[in-house]
């Protein structure tokens, strides 16, 4: 079953949103997962991602501005994405998977629009 992403929304230049991840099975919970954002006519790129035991990185483009992080329940793995300082450029569809990709599902996604 793929991920599950929530919490997208509208948001003015320098607001902030909260992303919600939750995929279930071990393929996703022993995984290091990211986040992936895609803008109309470009390719899908990561963002930020985070290891299994918990060490977040990021792309130059949200360091500083966004934090990952991750909860290990039994059988399922909760991704958050706080992103803060948003500006137009952030506007994208944003997914979370493992990382790396593996060629498997991608969920539904969900839009992050940052407004000028």
């Amino acid at each position: 079953v793929p991920p599950v992403e929530s919490g997208g929304g509208l948001a003015q230049t320098g607001g902030s949103l909260r992303l919600s991840c939750a995929a279930s099975g071990p393929f996703f919970t022993l995984a290091n997962m990211g986040w992936y954002r895609q803008a109309p006519g470009n390719q899908r790129d990561l963002v930020a991602w985070v290891s299994n035991d918990g060490i977040p990185n990021y792309s130059e483009s949200v360091k500083g501005r966004f934090t990952i992080s991750r909860d290990n329940a039994k059988n399922t793995v909760s991704l958050v994405l706080q992103m803060n300082d948003l500006t137009p450029e952030d506007t994208a569809v944003y997914y979370c998977t493992t990382r790396p990709y593996w060629g498997h599902s991608w969920g539904q996604g969900t839009q992050v629009t940052v407004s000028s």
